[in-house]
């Protein structure tokens, strides 16, 4: 007697438009674990400095950055050491935009595994997301060292917003939902349109650019500053620099628009997500 209700799993392109894989991913979570450890180990596999480049990578940028648009450009960073304000916010956008990197190239990656085997393939981009955790904790660690020594130096007085610091954990969630949607949304694209590859890079890189990382909100003129409030991870990036800085743009108003615009791109990516994975492996 052939009835479904004999199977242990049933494994259908018949699902809801709309379906996180809450049962499922608890059920692989195993594996996803496993996925994390790979994607942390294999970023300095091989490599002489290993660890390291997780701290050397924020810590040259930070150098450049404050002397190219400190030193040359003389762009303002509100009194503020520029290597903490430049420190601030590269860290909460190397996160956010690894989030968008790794996750946009999912299917494309993934195909030859996809191709042979069961597992819901959401798993892989949480993975992605759940990982990069371990370089962002380094590098927030590693810009309290840096702000421990301004502050022994005397180099600096800041005072840490610890009101702030206590709603970290949600704004990280928002960054990593937020990178999430948008490289769900890639990677449905690009599985298709594989012209979407190569703009990924340079559409992080102009992102970055419209977003307060070089340059704190609060010079931008105000005819130009409602196109950069638009950018939803604005207000992330200015809330983040309030608390290790305790300086940033705060409206309440604006937070609220920037957590409706995450959920509202994670939901859009799902939605994509879902509907492309049934059928891409005949088309990657």
């Amino acid at each position: 007697m052939n009835n479904s209700k004999n199977w242990d799993l049933i494994i259908t392109t018949q699902n809801r438009w709309f379906d996180l894989h809450f049962e499922d991913i608890l059920k692989y979570k195993d594996l996803l674990f496993l996925f994390v450890k790979r994607d942390i180990t294999v970023f300095y596999k091989q490599t002489i400095l290993g660890p390291l480049w997780f701290f050397i990578q924020p810590f040259i940028s930070t150098i450049l950055f404050s002397f190219i648009f400190n030193k040359i450009a003389k762009i303002s960073t509100d009194g503020v050491h520029p290597y903490l304000f430049y420190m601030s916010g590269i860290i909460a956008w190397n996160y956010f935009s690894d989030c968008i990197t790794t996750t946009s190239k999912t299917l494309t990656e993934n195909a030859n595994i996809f191709g042979k085997v069961y597992f819901p393939r959401v798993i892989v981009p949480i993975s992605k997301v759940t990982s990069g955790l371990a370089k962002f904790f380094l590098q927030l660690f590693f810009y309290f060292i840096i702000f421990l020594y301004f502050t022994y130096k005397g180099n600096t007085s800041i005072d840490l917003s610890y009101k702030v610091l206590i709603f970290f954990p949600l704004l990280i969630f928002q960054m990593a939902l937020l990178g999430l949607g948008l490289g769900l949304i890639i990677s449905s694209i690009s599985s298709k349109y594989r012209d979407l590859n190569y703009l990924i890079g340079f559409g992080t890189q102009l992102l970055m650019y419209a977003s307060p990382i070089i340059y704190p909100l609060s010079i931008v003129p105000d005819k130009f500053k409602y196109m950069l409030i638009l950018n939803p991870i604005t207000p992330i990036i200015e809330l983040f620099r309030r608390g290790l800085i305790g300086q940033g743009y705060f409206d309440f108003w604006l937070i609220i628009y920037s957590i409706f615009m995450s959920f509202f791109i994670f939901f859009t990516g799902i939605i994509l997500f879902n509907k492309i994975e049934k059928s891409f492996i005949d088309t990657v």
